[in-house]
């Protein structure tokens, strides 16, 4: 994440918001370089909005739920503001408080692409282990670490606002903690969908794969640590940009606009696309109203629309045979559980 030393020190003011002391990444932009950037990655994150929303609507007419479509329709609406807010910055480098909203929305829009990993990854983790992925345990450090994601955006943005309005170097420093200690963690959430699939094949299976979606599971694990790994790759890189603090006159190359630009938002644009033009609205539909074991196979007792059974192009052999040779790997060890 961006630091408040993202501000830049073109803004010289006497009084509160103060101009930062430290580099940041991506610096102040500039009317040259930002503004025709920003405005591409504008355009795409536009594109993208539109392809899922667009998904969306044409899945809730069909009565097929799938919410995670939404939710990236609403980070391509806050990549949206937050590119908007740059190309104003752009404008106006003189002006702090546009700084400051410019650096909270390139700061809040990321999260949502980790609650969606880790909404994904709690579905196979359910389809591998039923009985672990429903069990209340699982279900508490789930809501903990999306509640824990929502909690670190606000002392994030806290910090960035305060740091700002104080010259005194205690709070700044105090301040740089609460941020590095953001960042990490946002990191760490980044690589846990890719621990939590490590966890799926490490643990015994005492019972077949609840198959979910349409598509092999294959591909869905594939897809959840292809977007985990490019956001653990952001997310690491930003954390380290924020460790390593330097005076805002000595700026190093990892603080370039390039890195800026690649690291978020090229990633992201890569990652939302990815999800979308796979259609995981369809690999990753699990039944309506599902709440306990057996539910992702063999739907929900009452409930419409439980199952979306329209297959993808070429997606049933590849089903069978991912799946037969996933089985095998388990047979020895699934066998004489299953026959006590």
């Amino acid at each position: 994440m961006a630091s408040s030393g993202q501000a830049g020190g073109a803004m010289q003011m006497h009084g509160p918001p103060y101009p930062p002391k430290y580099a940041g990444l991506g610096g102040s932009p500039t009317r040259s370089v930002d503004i025709p950037i920003s405005a591409v990655i504008l355009a795409l994150f536009i594109c993208s909005a539109v392809l899922n929303m667009t998904i969306f609507q044409r899945n809730r007419r069909r009565g097929h739920k799938f919410v995670l479509s939404g939710l990236f329709f609403g980070f391509s609406m806050a990549r949206i503001s937050a590119n908007v807010m740059r190309i104003v910055w752009a404008c106006y480098p003189m002006n702090a408080r546009i700084a400051i909203a410019a650096q909270i929305l390139a700061n809040a829009g990321v999260i949502i692409i980790f609650i969606a990993n880790l909404i994904l990854v709690q579905r196979v983790l359910r389809a591998y282990h039923p009985r672990l992925g429903w069990s209340m345990p699982a279900r508490i450090v789930f809501r903990s670490l999306f509640a824990s994601v929502i909690g670190c955006l606000f002392m994030l943005i806290i910090c960035i606002v305060y740091s700002v309005y104080t010259t005194k170097q205690s709070v700044i420093d105090q301040t740089h903690i609460a941020q590095t200690v953001a960042v990490t963690y946002f990191a760490f959430l980044a690589f846990l969908p890719v621990l939590v699939i490590g966890l799926c094949f490490v643990i015994p299976r005492r019972q077949r794969i609840e198959k979910f979606g349409t598509g092999s599971m294959r591909y869905k694990l594939f897809l959840i640590i292809f977007t985990s790994c490019l956001l653990t790759l952001g997310a690491a890189f930003r954390a380290g940009v924020i460790y390593y603090r330097v005076p805002a006159t000595q700026s190093r190359w990892f603080y370039h606009k390039a890195c800026f630009y690649c690291f978020n938002y090229t990633i992201e644009l890569i990652v939302v696309f990815t999800y979308a033009l796979s259609r995981f609205d369809k690999r990753f539909h699990v039944p309506n109203g599902s709440s306990a074991p057996g539910h992702y196979a063999n739907g929900v007792p009452g409930s419409d629309g439980a199952v979306f059974d329209e297959e993808l192009p070429g997606s049933a052999s590849e089903q069978t045979m991912s799946d037969a040779t996933w089985d095998m790997q388990f047979q020895n060890k699934t066998a004489p559980k299953a026959s006590a």
